[in-house]
């Protein structure tokens, strides 16, 4: 079967299909045979496989140019961005510092408000202790001055009620030189 269709291809051919000798004006393959060669020496003539080269070297090498560029292009991405890489994380770690120092700073704050909390609630309560000393001072004070004075109201209605003209007159000699006697 293989043999079979091989031979049928080869008797198919185009240039089995014309009739008469090959190398005549009549046989059409032939004449097509004479333009393709008359044509392909027609653009080596105009030399259109040179410009063709030329034109396909310049294509290669503008997209040569295009792909250097396009690598310094993106070496330059990537130095900016080890850049921009590195000043993130050079930021990050200054706002880190000011975050921790912002915390050490609130902490000592809050210790400081402690002890003036606890200094102010010293000075207030040595306050008042001091006010309720002085009121117990002047409460003792003010009992004593009235003892004194029911004490003084007492001895002298007692010693009203005991004393006579002569034994007053002597009492107040008696005070009168104990007063003169305190003065000289």
């Amino acid at each position: 079967m293989k043999k079979l269709s091989i031979l049928l291809a080869l008797a198919a051919s185009p240039a089995m299909a014309a009739t008469g000798p090959f190398f005549s004006l009549g046989n059409t393959d032939f004449v097509v045979l004479l333009g393709f060669l008359a044509f392909v020496a027609l653009l080596v003539y105009l030399k259109v496989p040179a410009k063709l080269t030329g034109m396909l070297d310049a294509r290669a090498a503008t997209i040569k140019a295009e792909l250097d560029e396009a690598r310094a292009l993106r070496e330059e991405a990537k130095s900016i961005l080890a850049t921009y890489e590195r000043r993130q994380k050079e930021v990050q770690e200054q706002a880190d510092r000011i975050v921790a120092q912002a915390r050490d700073e609130a902490l000592a704050a809050a210790a400081q408000a402690k002890e003036d909390l606890k200094a102010s609630i010293a000075r207030r309560l040595a306050s008042a202790t001091e006010q309720i000393a002085s009121a117990e001072a002047g409460a003792i004070r003010q009992v004593r001055e009235q003892a004194i004075s029911v004490a003084v109201a007492a001895a002298g209605e007692v010693l009203s009620k005991q004393m006579t003209a002569d034994a007053a007159s002597a009492s107040i000699d008696d005070a009168i030189a104990q007063v003169e006697a305190r003065l000289h």
